[in-house]
């Protein structure tokens, strides 16, 4: 079976990868396989996530790359190019990605934000922010959304969306935590088969 390759940029824990390795191994991934990690911080724990998994992982750091914003893509392009990529999975990669970018792969990259978008999103929007914005305004459900990413952050087309309820007691700490654990998780696994299926029709 034809299989999409897939790339997974990262910039730190790698708890969304995990959760994608997680679902390769058990079947929830099939039409897809992850045979790249490229992370933006030569320290990401996100790195020996990849090594456990037996999968390449490549660092692609802009500070050394003397802060060029352009020679940063270009180091990713040409390891995307390099590896035959077909689909790019943004898990918490803490780099704005710019229009000469994104264009070059028209619905093949995809990302995972910790709310209902439009809600809390766009510049800024990062993190616990998010989940600290979303208390402040006093909303009762959050949740994740897995979009296409474009030239506008977060503003490509929504691909699936999971709603958490807000606690009373909540911090932005344990809403990060559940965010992930019943939203993010689940369907960031689930958007990539969807996605990676069309792909290789």
């Amino acid at each position: 079976m034809n299989k999409a390759k897939i790339a997974v940029l990262v910039s730190g824990g790698g708890t969304n990868l995990q959760a994608l390795i997680d679902a390769q191994s058990s079947g929830i991934i099939k039409s897809g396989e992850i045979v790249l990690v490229v992370s933006s911080n030569p320290s990401a724990y996100a790195l020996e996530r990849a090594a456990k998994a037996g999968i390449k992982s490549e660092v692609v750091s802009k500070k050394q790359l003397g802060g060029s914003q352009e020679e940063f893509e270009k180091g990713i392009i040409t390891l995307l190019d390099d590896n035959g990529i077909d689909l790019i999975v943004l898990a918490g990669f803490m780099s704005i990605l710019s229009e000469s970018f994104t264009s070059r792969y028209p619905k093949r990259i995809i990302n995972v934000h910790p709310s209902l978008i439009p809600s809390f999103c766009g510049s800024g929007f990062y993190g616990l922010k998010v989940h600290e914005a979303a208390l402040s305004y006093g909303v009762k459900v959050t949740g994740a959304t897995v979009h296409f990413v474009n030239e506008i952050p977060d503003g490509g087309e929504i691909i699936m969306q999971k709603a958490v309820n807000i606690r009373k007691d909540d911090t932005a700490e344990t809403l990060q935590r559940r965010v992930m654990e019943q939203a993010e998780w689940r369907i960031l696994p689930r958007a990539v088969e969807k996605v990676s299926k069309n792909l290789v029709k």
